[in-house]
């Protein structure tokens, strides 16, 4: 007797990947002709990778040049490198980035990582990699978060990632939804994604412009376990959907994006918050965070889990400890209506209202392109090797618009735009 035949089916929609791969290059990037790409990928993504080498070219790309990451070689450096590896990181290869970026390169990533990849190594190490990695990151890193160049970010449903969003599922199905959730979530699952997108941009806009008009002081979020008021910087700008970067290039960085966001002031944040979604931070899981800040600074961090590496990640540097983004984001957001706990920020933090530690955007200054990294302190911006993005947003969570005179407006009630 014959074995019965397996199903040979591809769970992912090349179809739609296509689509991704065009939207990822065109909104995402809108790439030049004649400019490079420096691409990052987990090797999972290769189908992806292959598709947006494609359209690059396509769309007149100098060079495509793709580095990759590897789930079972990361953890081999946990297994069997030397204790003084995790103080190091491949600083020549962020130096080469940086470099290329100066020289007009655009940067893509595609995420994709399992996002527990590292929950059962030392928590020690793990930390002390991430250090080294955020220093010797720096130099490219201030190239991307000062808006220099055009950058985007998208995602592949990458099967040990698939496994942790829907563990009761076999595999070949949960890449199936996970990857159906990403085409949704990134617009690409329409007959043309390059309009929807033009009409997402749009309604984003318009939110970014009502918040830039009415010129908030702070906002008061308050709700279960959080009563915070985040200062905002002084000369701070909202953005939302697609920006002009400092080489002129308008582009999509984040691939979904639901956010309209700005700069908090560094030194203006009060009382403390809790966060709303667990925070999937490289391969380790860190869930009920809760913080309290005193002079723009967290004295206080608690978590149910991962509180030590959580603290590790404080101790980066004095900017760990203080704000450098928050972002609106309605409850009724697409990616939250989907039920689904992606544990990947670049998808959670769209569901949901959020801040980031960490490093501020420049952009996210009036004339931010002409401000000097001095000027930028001195109106409340923040400096750090990281930029950690968690959720604080829910159905239950107010937020009020503060004026320089106490005045206030109601911007969200119950999770959504008032």
């Amino acid at each position: 007797m014959n074995a019965p035949l397996q199903s040979t089916r591809n769970p992912v929609d090349l179809a739609k990947l296509e689509k991704l791969a065009e939207v990822a290059v065109k909104i995402g990037l809108q790439l030049q002709k004649g400019q490079d790409l420096v691409m990052t990928a987990p090797i999972a993504a290769l189908p992806l990778v292959r598709l947006i080498t494609k359209h690059a070219y396509m769309a007149g790309a100098g060079l495509v040049t793709t580095f990759y990451g590897d789930e079972e070689a990361t953890l081999a450096r946990y297994a069997h490198a030397p204790d003084e590896s995790f103080d190091r990181a491949s600083d020549w290869l962020y130096d080469g980035m940086a470099k290329a970026f100066a020289a007009g390169a655009a940067r893509l990533a595609i995420a994709g990582d399992n996002p527990m990849l590292l929950s059962s190594q030392d928590p020690q190490k793990v930390a002390r990699a991430n250090r080294a990695n955020s220093i010797a990151y720096k130099p490219a890193l201030e190239k991307i978060s000062n808006f220099d160049i055009n950058w985007n970010i998208v995602s592949y449903p990458n099967p040990s990632w698939a496994k942790q969003v829907f563990p009761d599922d076999p595999e070949a199905i949960a890449i199936e939804k996970l990857a159906n959730a990403i085409f949704a979530a990134s617009r690409v699952d329409v007959d043309d994604p390059v309009a929807a997108w033009q009409e997402h941009n749009g309604n984003l806009r318009r939110r970014s412009s009502w918040l830039n008009g009415e010129r908030f002081a702070a906002l008061h979020f308050t709700g279960p376990d959080t009563d915070l008021t985040a200062g905002l910087a002084d000369g701070h700008e909202w953005h939302g959907g697609a920006s002009t970067a400092k080489n002129g290039i308008t582009c999509n960085p984040n691939i979904p994006t639901e956010e309209v966001f700005t700069t908090p002031h560094a030194l203006r944040v009060e009382g403390f918050v809790s966060s709303t979604k667990p925070l999937s931070h490289q391969g380790t899981l860190i869930d009920n965070i809760r913080v309290r800040f005193d002079g723009g600074r967290i004295v206080d961090a608690k978590a149910s889990r991962g509180e030590e590496v959580l603290k590790k990640i404080l101790d980066t540097d004095e900017g760990a400890r203080r704000l450098g983004e928050v972002a609106l984001v309605p409850h009724s957001s697409p990616i939250s209506a989907s039920g689904i706990l992606f544990y990947n920020t670049l998808f959670d933090e769209n569901a949901s209202c959020h801040i980031a530690l960490g490093q501020c955007y420049s952009k996210c200054f009036l004339d931010g392109a002409n401000l000097s990294q001095e000027q930028i302190r001195a109106q409340g911006g923040n400096s750090s090797l990281i930029h950690i993005d968690w959720m604080i947003g829910s159905g239950e969570v107010d937020i009020d618009g503060v004026h320089a005179d106490g005045r206030r407006v109601p911007v969200m009630r119950m999770g959504e735009w008032a």
